[in-house]
């Protein structure tokens, strides 16, 4: 597939006008992700029906024509997330209508993280050349084997998204894999969750509602920081430390020496700005701070979770699909948590109206105790699940 380079305002604004007349686009993208607070593109590469183009964004620093004119089509791409991420991060938008070959694959059998070069293989029974999986992207001029690693990473795209919906329509799954997909293209799955990201802090389920509530300025803080450095969060503040600044609530600067892994220079530079963060979070009201999370499930509703996944497990055997596509583990212990009534069940459960008619009626018969798990074929070397009307579990 012949490519062409993209690098001066002239030769983007040719290729979004191609792009947004375009009926679909494949995308991929390379960037750098060790020393930044997020993901540095490098570079973009795009695919049509008859070449490619390989843009470059150190030559041309403002995509925002390109994020406009990819609206207007359906972009392509496998394993789409993390190069949505880098436009959401980046231009505070993403195409709305995307289709990642990867979630389609998911619904035809293939499992969840099958990699592009596999999926090729087995569609197109084309083996790619690896070789520039590790290339540093950030040099110029690329090199022709980095060009043509970078074609093959989106030659292959529209072939297979044809190939793909075919299979599904006829497995009567291409709706599912396409609202599967829509959800990609929507700008809040990307935005920064703030509960979300306090939770990853190691320590914060332990903390009580006030470390919770300095947590979280120390944690907007660090952020705002690395943002600014454009510095990996790490590198302002470690989570330990901050997990230790949290349970601390230092009120001034000698306090800052018992923490022997702040050392002496982040005392200096951002001492005071760690004492007015802590400050800030001891003065939440009561009724504003972040709730504490809830405590794991005791052992009989963990086992309780745990006996749903099996069945749900069983359903996703017998309809060739992955059991984390299906049901989340959090929905089930969500369930096991709360034991809804049959009229709360479905809310509960929180799925896709596709998911819910799977396992929605077999999850509550077991869970109602209308009826029970069996193994079938153990003794003959073949065993498999069962789920039985003919009687109650005890």
């Amino acid at each position: 597939m012949n490519a062409s380079i993209v690098a001066s305002a002239a030769s983007l604004e040719a290729l979004c006008a191609r792009v947004s007349v375009s009926p679909r686009v494949a995308l991929d993208t390379e960037f750098h992700t060790e020393r930044t607070y997020a993901p540095r593109l490098m570079v973009v590469q795009l695919a049509f029906d008859d070449g490619a183009a390989i843009v470059d964004p150190l030559a041309v620093p403002d995509l925002q024509p390109l994020i406009l004119a990819l609206a207007e089509t359906t972009v392509v791409g496998h394993a789409l997330s993390s190069d949505l991420k880098i436009f959401a991060d980046r231009f505070d938008a993403v195409p709305p209508r995307v289709f990642d070959t990867q979630v389609a694959a998911a619904f035809l059998g293939y499992g969840m993280q099958i990699s592009l070069a596999d999926l090729v293989r087995d569609l197109r029974g084309v083996r790619l050349a690896k070789s520039q999986t590790v290339s540093d992207w950030s040099s110029r001029p690329l090199s022709e084997r980095q060009i043509e690693y970078l074609v093959d990473d989106v030659a292959h795209l529209l072939p297979m998204y044809d190939e793909l919906t075919a299979r599904l329509e006829a497995k009567g799954r291409l709706s599912w894999a396409l609202e599967e997909s829509a959800d990609l293209g929507h700008i809040e799955r990307y935005r920064t969750d703030d509960r979300r990201a306090l939770l990853r802090v190691p320590g914060a389920m332990r903390m009580n509602r006030r470390e919770l509530g300095v947590l979280g300025e120390l944690v907007k803080l660090r952020d705002r920081i690395a943002r600014e450095r454009d510095t990996p969060l790490k590198y302002v503040i470690p989570d330990d430390v901050v997990a230790g600044l949290a349970t601390l609530r230092p009120k001034h600067l000698e306090d800052l020496a018992q923490l022997r892994r702040l050392d002496a220079g982040a005392r200096r530079s951002l001492g005071e700005k760690i004492l007015e963060a802590v400050a800030r979070g001891e003065a939440v009201p009561d009724a504003e701070l972040p709730e504490k999370p809830q405590r794991p499930l005791g052992q009989a509703r963990d086992t309780l979770a745990s006996v749903m996944g099996v069945l749900v497990g069983e359903i996703a055997r017998q309809n060739d699909l992955p059991p984390s596509l299906l049901v989340p583990r959090a929905s089930l212990e969500r369930v096991a948590r709360e034991a809804p009534s049959r009229e709360r069940f479905e809310a509960t459960l929180a799925l896709s109206p596709w998911r819910y008619a799977l396992i929605g009626e077999p999850l509550w018969r077991l869970l109602s105790g209308k009826a029970g798990l069996e193994i079938e074929g153990y003794a003959a070397g073949d065993p498999k699940i069962r789920l039985s009307d003919d009687h109650a579990l005890e």
